[in-house]
């Protein structure tokens, strides 16, 4: 056991003697290495950032532990033939059926109301086109965790109420009252004055839709104003993760008991929630890594001929050593795993230098984009197994060749 040991510490120490004595060679060959492992890393952190960014942005947007019904709704894209069945099937969600969902769902914390419609805005020579104006129940400020930074949301009995109030996105604000506070000002939609109550803090742009290009009003009024005959939107909320899908589950079926659908018989409503768009974005990161991740790995194996082709150089520098080490005792096996140790260790040194540049691009990357990019450790964990796999396929033929060398010959070579 002490040989053993004693030959490996051995062998390490002098491949990474033999390392330091080219310090200049050993980094220009590892630059392959250096920028796969770099590239697979902040690729991978990309990915990762990406559907933090997205999840992150749509939690702001729709809220945490939310879910929708409505007449036609879907997360994923549908058929041209599958639209077409459900349009003809799925009926709108009226006030009642709202009230009853309200009424009934036990595992929901909150069960709110939405209808949606859109104009243009003007006034005082001012015009801002195509804002959306949202007719919503006072609660829907809890359900889609809105952040007021001006005034208040609308009271319940606001909202059910045809009172001429609204709240604001910041990007109207800003149209309309870029000076000094809103709140208190009037703003006409479709010509019905509104007293603004409140300003919604800014949530950004979400796939390159403004998300702040928009009012609040009270649904009651909303339903006035637009004259609108389509159904409603329903929105509910778990009180935890854990309660989130009883409530959904539970909705759903207070739904579908409104309706007297029995067994088998499919929705004809549609309903949609965060965690599934949570998921949708797993599979959509999951295909871009497939795609994305080998093709950097081609750089590694670049990196890995370049690393055989400066192990050969080596072997035939070596050769006397090679053939001195094998006069005085040492094995085939023992010569070739002295290359192969030489050869994985510097792809090692190769993955440990591209794991620090690859932590100060992401940093600076993260920084550009304003976004939150994460090397996790199943990539940090891949890129060096993966470089010191190629470091050993790569030492695999020289240190084959120096481990078949003749001594007598190797002795001459000097």
């Amino acid at each position: 056991m002490r040989e053993f040991y004693s030959f490996y510490f051995d062998a390490f120490w002098i491949a990474l003697k033999s390392i330091l004595e080219h310090k200049l060679r050993a980094l220009l060959t590892l630059i392959g290495i250096i920028i796969g492992v770099a590239a697979v890393i902040v690729v991978g952190a990309s990915i990762a950032g990406l559907k933090t960014y997205v999840v992150d942005k749509a939690a702001k947007i729709l809220g945490s532990n939310h879910f929708m019904m409505t007449r036609m709704a879907s997360m994923g894209r549908m058929s041209d033939e599958e639209f077409e069945r459900r349009n003809r099937r799925n009926k709108d969600i009226n006030w009642e059926e709202y009230e009853y969902i309200k009424a009934n769902c036990r595992n929901c914390s909150a069960v709110g109301a939405q209808i949606n419609g859109g104009t243009n805005i003007t006034q005082d020579g001012i015009e801002m086109p195509s804002v959306r104006v949202i007719g919503v129940t006072a609660n829907m400020n809890e359900i889609e965790d809105k952040t007021i930074i001006d005034g208040r949301f609308m009271t319940e009995e606001e909202s059910t109420r045809i009172t001429n109030v609204c709240v604001i996105g910041m990007d109207v604000k800003e149209k309309f009252f870029p000076n000094g506070s809103a709140v208190g000002h009037e703003i006409r939609v479709r010509g019905v004055p509104l007293k603004v109550i409140g300003v919604e803090d800014k949530r950004g742009s979400f796939f390159g839709d403004s998300q702040d290009r928009h009012l609040y009003i009270p649904i009651t009024l909303a339903g006035q104003i637009f004259t609108r005959t389509g159904g409603i939107q329903v929105h509910g909320k778990g009180a935890t993760p854990e309660e989130f899908h009883a409530a959904i589950d539970e909705a759903r079926l207070l739904l579908r008991n409104k309706r007297q659908l029995i067994g088998s018989e499919e929705d004809n409503f549609g309903l949609v929630n965060v965690d599934e768009f949570n998921s949708q974005m797993d599979q959509i990161t999951g295909a871009i890594a497939t795609v994305v991740i080998p093709i950097t790995m081609i750089i590694l194996v670049v990196g890995g001929i370049v690393v055989m082709n400066i192990m050969l150089v080596s072997v035939t520098e070596r050769t006397f050593e090679v053939g001195l080490r094998k006069a005085l005792g040492a094995t085939r096996k023992q010569i070739l795993l002295q290359f192969l140790i030489e050869s994985a260790l510097l792809c090692i040194v190769g993955g440990l230098m591209g794991l620090v540049l690859a932590t100060g691009a992401t940093q600076l990357v993260g920084t550009l984009l304003e976004m939150t990019m994460t090397i996790t450790p199943g990539y940090i964990i891949m890129s060096i197994a993966v470089s010191s796999i190629i470091g050993i396929v790569a030492g695999l033929y020289p240190a084959w060749k120096a481990a078949r060398l003749d001594p007598i010959v190797a002795l001459t070579q000097s």
